[in-house]
């Protein structure tokens, strides 16, 4: 089950943005493409659910001093880095941003976008980029911009994992500044 299922991502004045997620599992037998894009869904659905139940304002909140980090933030850095990795490195598409940038690179405060857009944009970058993965060989090989060489597709499956692991760490001590919440 790709991206684990998220039964309503919506925003209703006050209520959770993020609910009902249900994580990917972690296969543990397999080829080698099958465990990479299922690890990878399993990351994805987990930081999912590391915003379950929060609202707005608390996936808004930065909430870890100094930083000015907030799970809001994480979750459009996972999607540029998703758009970024699948359809502008490998696809070599030309790509809009969906957000207007604060100086740091991140979500600009100021910029009005809806969490539910947010989410809905994730979900469907997400799709995209499992779209995309069912259509190339991890083999394929093309230039990175951003580490200034030649780069297969296996390379950034495995890049995506490492970008997901980290940020699910930032947000296990986002959520826990927030509310309590800890969780694997």
């Amino acid at each position: 089950m790709p991206l684990g299922t998220i039964m309503n991502h919506c925003y209703l004045d006050g209520m959770a943005a993020i609910n009902d997620v249900e994580r990917s599992e972690r296969l543990s037998l397999g080829g080698e493409a099958e465990i990479l894009w299922a690890m990878l869904d399993f990351h994805r659905s987990t930081f999912l659910w590391k915003c379950e139940g929060l609202d707005e304002n608390q996936l808004r909140r930065r909430s870890v001093t100094p930083s000015e980090l907030s799970l809001l933030d994480l979750l459009s850095h996972l999607t540029g880095a998703e758009r970024h990795w699948f359809q502008e490195c490998l696809l070599g598409s030309v790509l809009e941003p969906l957000y207007l940038a604060a100086p740091d690179g991140e979500l600009n405060p100021l910029d009005p976008i809806p969490v539910e857009d947010v989410v809905q944009r994730f979900l469907d970058t997400c799709d995209t980029s499992r779209r995309i993965a069912s259509e190339h060989s991890l083999d394929e090989v093309v230039y990175s911009e951003t580490f200034a060489r030649a780069v297969n597709f296996r390379f950034i499956a495995v890049h995506m994992i490492e970008e997901y692991a980290r940020h699910c760490g930032h947000a296990d001590l986002l959520r826990e500044a927030i509310d309590g919440a800890v969780g694997e």
